[in-house]
């Protein structure tokens, strides 16, 4: 029997999950440095999706959030003094270290019936795709699992980049999931805001909405290009997979997308 579409998502996410924490067939732990609470810890999954599983014992953090906060310190080992913005935190991994040591850390939500540059529970509100910030305002923009669920990534690359400061940089997690397949444009918006699916019905969690985030795009390794195409970026992706650190999983490509100095 084929499955398709939601059949496989559900497989996958629920059912397999499920049935590993039943039968407990499933066990993965190895010790490392935890470059997200900076100790000496264990890492541990009791699920074969190691991507949203495979937890620090010590903070919680899970591979692409140690992934994106090794890539910060590669490329910017001077961020805590860096004016940072990061759109839609969590409460762990690299935003609660950014939220902690960085001097001049900005985080924003998006409330899309609130106003724009207004505090919402205590939180900024923009639009990635608008903004209310100036030009040159930071030096990172940070984005963990965010531009799977934009609308229109063109304006929102052209946004982040435009907030830049010259040499400063987009580091983001993403799930590329069409590898080397193309791009696919998963969902636009409706006349009532509400998702127009193009293809089978997606959604992932949103810490401050209890529906969830729709997915609107399934990226490739194109996105190099794709970012390329709408704004002029040093534009990479980064691979690291080292259990050191506890960097493992499915999708744990972080893409780097640097503003050029003469900009």
């Amino acid at each position: 029997m084929k499955l398709i579409g939601k059949s496989k998502y559900y497989l996958k996410k629920l059912i397999f999950p499920m049935l590993e924490a039943i039968i407990g067939d499933f066990y993965f732990k190895c010790k490392g440095f935890c470059p997200c609470c900076d100790k000496q810890v264990e890492f541990v999954s009791h699920n074969s999706w190691l991507r949203d599983f495979f937890k620090c014992n010590n903070c919680g953090s899970i591979p692409r959030e140690r992934a994106l906060m090794l890539t910060i310190e590669k490329y910017y080992p001077n961020w805590k003094q860096l004016k940072i913005h990061e759109s839609s935190p969590n409460n762990r991994g690299h935003s609660q270290k950014l939220r902690r040591l960085a001097k001049y850390y900005k985080e924003t939500q998006f409330y899309p019936n609130e106003q724009l540059g207004a505090l919402v529970k205590n939180v900024q509100n923009e639009n990635l795709e608008c903004q209310t910030f100036d030009d040159s305002s930071f030096d990172l923009v940070i984005t963990s699992d965010v531009m799977e669920h934009i609308y229109n990534p063109e304006m929102a690359f052209r946004e982040i980049h435009r907030t830049l400061k010259s040499g400063g940089a987009h580091i983001f997690s993403v799930p590329l999931v069409n590898k080397f397949n193309p791009t696919q444009r998963w969902a636009k918006k409706g006349e009532d805001d509400s998702p127009v699916f193009l293809y089978e019905p997606e959604w992932h969690g949103n810490p401050i909405n209890k529906k969830g985030s729709p997915v609107t795009m399934h990226w490739g390794y194109d996105i190099v290009e794709f970012i390329k195409e709408y704004v002029d970026a040093d534009t990479k992706i980064e691979y690291i997979n080292n259990l050191d650190f506890g960097v493992r999983a499915e999708y744990i490509e972080i893409v780097v997308a640097k503003k050029k100095n003469n900009e």
